[in-house]
């Protein structure tokens, strides 16, 4: 994700307060056991959320109810530890600058205030999967979520890569 990207992100995260999720939308594709987690995410990632679902919707005439719902969750895992826009563009600036440092401190316990950033940046995709699950989600929709931040290199030979690269592409824009 470019700078620019970043910055925006950033941008719209401390503006979330000023606009209203589409819980509408939400509802049209999550089950409400997933809608109520949904609802517990920070309200700029629920945005972040509905604008990735929408690319998703726009990259091809159909798009599997599978991908839909990890594109609304994918970041759901965050809820389990939220962090603060500063937290975020710390871990964002670590990991550009100091990989190590960043490998070390994604290790750390998330409980730990100065920790959570780092563990949430690395570690909400299996959160996220992990969610959708115990929340009744399809396997295919909790495997994608759990994967989102992987490099698609690995999954070449999946079935789900097809989708996996849709949802990277529609988040990665978004």
């Amino acid at each position: 994700m470019t700078p620019v990207l970043r910055l925006q992100q950033g941008l719209r995260a401390l503006t979330a307060f000023t606009r209203q999720p589409d819980y509408e939308l939400a509802a049209r594709y999550l089950s409400p056991p997933l809608l109520d987690v949904f609802k517990r995410m920070q309200r700029s990632e629920q945005l972040h959320s509905l604008r990735v679902l929408s690319a998703v919707l726009a990259q091809a005439p159909e798009t599997p109810r599978a991908l839909a719902v990890a594109a609304l969750m994918h970041d759901c895992g965050k809820s389990r530890y939220p962090v603060s826009v500063a937290g975020k563009t710390a871990a964002v600036l670590v990991r550009k600058f100091a990989p190590p440092l960043m490998n070390r401190l994604s290790e750390s316990d998330p409980r730990r205030w100065w920790a959570r950033p780092f563990a949430a940046y690395r570690q909400h995709p299996a959160w996220s999967g992990e969610l959708l699950t115990a929340n009744g989600a399809d396997a295919d929709s909790a495997w994608l979520a759990a994967h989102h931040a992987d490099s698609p290199d690995r999954w070449r030979d999946h079935a789900l890569y097809p989708l996996l690269i849709r949802l990277q592409a529609a988040d990665d824009r978004n």
